[in-house]
């Protein structure tokens, strides 16, 4: 019987233990390395042989390898071999998210407060050869829709417009709301008129979105 290795990412101390408790439950796994940044999750798949990656979405990352689309591309790009499970917090609910992630050969998204359950039925899944099943809502294409990606984009005033170019920037609201003269509560206001008209529903979503999209290099 084939013994699969397994490298698992996240920061949260716990997390790590329940996800190495419910691997090593199934013999045909061994962990083989624990991570808590995406540093670290790199260094491990380039000196251990790996053949699983088991990645928490949002993690500390780094400007080399960051978290989230970035880490995830990063891991297909540089190893192809490894196949990659992703942990969510709550199921993403961008539809820009999850169509890249399936992209991108993601074999499953696993809900952190549904681990016991769905890791056990991925790991089966995956031992077997068998296509691992996601209890998340399927992702709608829109990435090959630029015109409607375009229109939403032209609904945002030019404030809101430059709101966001600055937070995409890496300024938060009361930086921005300095730099511009404004009150924190005006630049938090509009931000989230700008995210309702892109259709995001975090921070996190609207900076995958404008990296994504690349929209304002």
């Amino acid at each position: 019987m084939e013994t699969l290795n397994v490298v698992i990412a996240d920061d949260h101390p716990i997390v790590l233990v329940g996800v190495r408790e419910l691997v090593e439950r199934d013999q045909r796994f061994r962990v083989v390395g624990e991570a808590v940044c995406s540093s670290e999750l790199i260094n491990l798949l380039e000196t251990r042989q790996v053949d699983l990656v088991i990645t928490d979405f949002n993690m500390p990352g780094d400007s080399t390898y960051g978290d989230g689309l970035k880490l995830v591309e990063y891991l297909t790009r540089h190893f192809p071999c490894v196949r990659v499970l992703v942990l969510v917090l709550t199921m993403i609910s961008n539809p820009l998210i999850l169509t890249r992630l399936q992209e991108l050969g993601v074999l499953a998204i696993i809900q952190k407060n549904q681990l016991h359950i769905e890791i056990e039925t991925a790991l089966k899944a995956i031992a077997r050869g068998n296509p691992v099943r996601s209890n998340g809502p399927p992702p709608t294409s829109v990435l090959v829709d630029n015109a409607d990606l375009d229109e939403r984009f032209t609904r945002l005033s030019p404030k809101e417009h430059e709101i966001l170019r600055l937070f995409v920037s890496g300024m938060g609201v009361s930086e921005i709301a300095r730099s511009l003269n404004r009150s924190a509560k005006t630049i938090s206001t509009q931000k989230i008129s700008a995210m309702r008209k892109l259709e995001v529903s975090s921070d996190q979503d609207l900076l995958t979105y404008c990296i994504e999209r690349d929209l304002f290099n």
